[in-house]
Order: structure tokens, then sequence, then C-alpha cells
């Protein structure tokens, strides 16, 4: 397949202890696996056009391991709040992938850069994009994906619904919350990838030491266990 213009995202809002160096990390593999992964995703000779979202502060850079510089694209934010995104290359007929985190941050709400994605996502379509695939590391409102008390909202199926009604075709997240429930939200195609690789060969540092794998609730229950596995696996001493 041919790449045109590959992209780079930027995780730059703060988060707790680790969280910067986890997702520079993460960050780090996703570039360097992009073409690999857009291969997976869109196999055989299609002209695919990469193209940026909101919030990117590498503009002008070029993709780790790639010579392509980043696709153009333009944003404007007006007085009252409002914004719009647009590609400036040409898209029409070629598979486009935007990469952008939706962890809300001090500058931006997660719900502001949602938006911002849903409306670049639309005007990509309407440009002429044959596919857009959303490469999403962050997923906001992954976490209610049930419902806890009578009425509450199942906020991740309402995300999915606006996502497949600008036209995603295929939707990536990284480390999803609960990879049955996200993929049960969607009807468009969906990708969990996992950073698990990258923790493990942080913990083999701790090598010697007694180890437990904890999940923060039921949903992250069957993550945590899979990890926990590798983990063992790779320490080659037993982990609880």
């Amino acid at each position: 397949m041919r790449l045109h213009r590959p992209v780079l995202s930027q995780w730059r809002e703060g988060g707790p202890p680790g969280f910067e160096e986890g997702h520079r990390r993460c960050h780090e593999d996703i570039q360097s696996g992009l073409p690999q992964m857009l291969e997976l995703i869109c196999p055989g000779g299609a002209s695919t056009a990469l193209c940026a979202a909101s919030n990117c502060g590498t503009r002008g850079s070029s993709c780790a391991g790639s010579c392509q510089p980043l696709a153009k694209h333009e944003e404007r934010q007006f007085e009252d709040g409002e914004h719009k995104t647009r590609p400036l290359d040409p898209v029409g007929g070629t598979d486009v992938y935007v990469v952008q985190s939706l962890h809300g941050g001090p500058s931006e709400s997660a719900n502001d850069k949602l938006c911002r994605l849903l409306f670049f996502i639309g005007a990509l379509k309407d440009a002429g994009a044959a596919r857009v695939t959303a490469i999403v590391p962050y997923l906001c409102y992954a976490r209610k994906d049930r419902r806890t008390k009578p009425n509450d909202p199942v906020i991740t199926r309402y995300v999915a619904s606006l996502f497949e009604a600008v036209g995603t075709a295929v939707f990536v997240a990284l480390d999803v919350h609960n990879p049955a429930a996200f993929e049960n939200a969607f009807r468009c195609r969906t990708v969990a990838l996992t950073a698990a690789p990258l923790f493990v060969d942080y913990a083999k540092a701790l090598s010697g030491e007694h180890l437990c794998v904890v999940s923060p609730d039921p949903g992250g229950a069957k993550r945590a266990e899979i990890f926990r596995l590798a983990l063992e696996s790779a320490l080659n001493q037993p982990v609880w």
C-alpha cells in the first residue's frame, strides 16, 4: 500500500504520575508501527491519505520511521466558541486515517475534542474521502459502557453512534476499558490495540520483586488478567 503524508498526534495534557511518560512511549510505539497497522486495516494497494485532527502540535514534522510530512489541514476557532476543521490536501477517493486522542485536559475538555474530531471526519467524507479510519489512542466515555443505576446513560454506545453518523468506517482505540463492550457498542469495524507489551518491558526491570496486578474495577478485570499472564511469562516468576 502507498502511504501519503503520515500523521502524528500529540498527547500533551497532564494526568496521574507516569501518565505522560506512559502515553509518550505508547505514542512512539504507535508511530513506529503505523505502516504495519494500516496494512492490516486496509490491505492492498489503495491510495491512503493521512490527516491530523485537532490540537496536533507537530505540524510540519515527519512521522517516526517515515520521510513523509503531515497532511495539511486548517483549524479555525471563532469568538463564540465554535470551530471548524477542514482538509487542505485532496482526499477524494482515498482512505483517510485520522489520529486524535480524546483525553480531556486543562486547555480542552473531552467534549471539545470529541466534537472537533466528529466534525473533521464529516468534512473528510463531504470532501469525497472513500473511507475514514479514526485512530483514537484514548477513547472518552469508554468507562460508561453499562448501567450501574436506574436510568443511567450508556454513553459509550451514544459516542459510537455519533462516529457512525458522520461516516466512520473503522474505529481503532488503545487499551479500551472493556474490549467486549467496546466492540458491541459499534456497528462499524473496530480494532482494539494494547500497550501491554510496553509495560511488560518496564516490569522486567522489577524482576525479583513480588508483583501483583490489580484492576481498578470489574470492567478492567479481563485486561488485568491478560496482562498478569503476559508478565508472568516474561519474568518467569509468579505474578499475582
